[in-house]
C-alpha cells in the first residue's frame, strides 16, 4: 500500500498551557496531510468547489497514545484503506521518529456545495486508487 508522508514543526501556537500539542490541533494536522495528498495526487479542491463539489468528513476514530512537544518534527502518514465510489476511509498516524504519538481512521464523502451526498467523481477514485491497498 502506498502512502502520503508530510512533516510538520510543532509551533509554540499548538501547545497548551503543559507546553504539549492540544488535542484538537492533531485534527489540523492530519486534515492538512490529507489535503496535501489530494493536491499532490493532481487534484484541486478549489476546481471541485468551483464545478459544486465539495469534501466532508463523516467521521473520525482517534487515539492519543503520547504527547507532542514544542519543537518536535512531526511526520503524518497518510493511507487510503478503503475507497468506493462513495466514501474513503484514511488511515492517518502522526509520529515523532519511529513512536506513534496519534492515530486516527477518518471517513469522507463527497458532497454538493448545498449538502447533498453524491458519488466520488471517476476521475478522483483513480487518482486516489494509488494510495489504496
Amino acid at each position: 500500500m502506498m502512502f502520503h508522508e508530510l512533516k510538520v514543526r510543532v509551533f509554540y501556537e499548538d501547545t497548551d498551557m503543559a507546553g504539549i500539542v492540544y488535542y484538537a490541533n492533531y485534527l489540523k494536522y492530519i486534515e492538512r496531510a490529507r489535503s496535501t495528498m489530494v493536491r499532490e495526487a493532481g487534484i484541486s479542491q478549489g476546481q471541485m468547489k468551483d464545478e459544486g463539489l465539495v469534501f466532508a468528513v463523516y467521521h473520525v476514530d482517534a487515539t492519543y497514545k503520547r504527547p507532542a512537544k514544542l519543537d518536535d518534527e512531526l511526520t503524518i502518514t497518510t493511507k487510503v484503506q478503503h475507497l468506493s465510489a462513495v466514501k474513503m476511509l484514511f488511515l492517518q498516524d502522526v509520529m515523532r521518529a519511529d513512536e506513534v504519538l496519534f492515530t486516527s481512521k477518518v471517513t469522507v464523502i463527497c458532497m454538493t456545495t448545498a449538502g447533498k451526498p453524491v458519488r466520488l467523481p471517476a476521475e478522483f477514485r483513480a487518482k486516489m486508487g494509488l494510495f489504496a491497498g
